[in-house]
């Protein structure tokens, strides 16, 4: 992981020696099989979106585990791969929301401070959620918890069960929750379409004095 204020302040929340065991599981699981992300990209969340410049969460649960598709982004894909099922639906409710955007690639908006995070930064290849409980919720609640502290008002999206169960990490009243069903095909006609989570979380930055994000981007 790069050194930048992330760095220091994830440290301060950790256990003394918790960078290593990440280091050592990386080093473990991508020389045991096939991994995704990339290595590479496995802090791609925290290496594209500065601590300081952070205004929305979108928390997800664990990086896709097709071959190419994690991009060490929650819910993002390279543009020239198909949207996958609730990539479609954050797509269409977008679209309802606000208007059409056509890239499947979701860095410009980690580009203007949406941390696009998963609890879990890795996966085994066909695995769903297979790396959970092993070494990830530490390090990505920390992450939690140092947004939590910041000044500046931040939007927390929490689709679905398990990225709600973190609410509890957000204690700070100056912040907004947004909080619905998960946009999966299984859940997302249970209070996820019509949410409009893209035009709540503009005007409360515009509220609160902070520069919007260009969904459409």
């Amino acid at each position: 992981m790069k050194h930048s204020a992330w760095h220091e302040a994830i440290k301060k929340e950790l256990p003394e020696h918790y960078y290593a065991q990440i280091n050592a599981f990386l080093n473990q699981v991508y020389a045991q099989g096939m991994v995704y992300p990339p290595k590479e990209k496995v802090f791609a969340a925290i290496q594209t979106t500065a601590l300081e410049d952070v205004k929305v969460v979108i928390l997800g649960q664990d990086p896709y585990h097709g071959p190419k598709q994690a991009q060490g982004l929650s819910f993002s894909v390279p543009n020239d791969l198909p949207a996958p099922p609730s990539l479609q639906n954050i797509l269409k409710e977008l679209s309802d929301d606000i208007g059409v955007k056509v890239s499947h690639d979701l860095t410009p908006w980690a580009e203007q401070g949406v941390l696009l995070l998963n609890a879990c930064l890795t996966v085994p290849a066909g695995n769903a959620n297979g790396h959970a409980g092993l070494i990830w919720e530490p390090f990505t609640d920390a992450i939690i918890k140092v947004v939590n502290e910041q000044e500046q008002s931040v939007v927390f999206v929490l689709w679905g069960s398990y990225a709600r169960k973190k609410k509890a990490l957000i204690t700070n009243p100056k912040h907004l929750i947004i909080e619905s069903a998960h946009p999966s095909p299984l859940s997302a006609y249970r209070g996820f379409f019509g949410s409009r989570p893209f035009s709540k979380t503009n005007d409360f930055l515009v509220e609160n004095g902070r520069a919007t994000i260009d969904w459409l981007r």
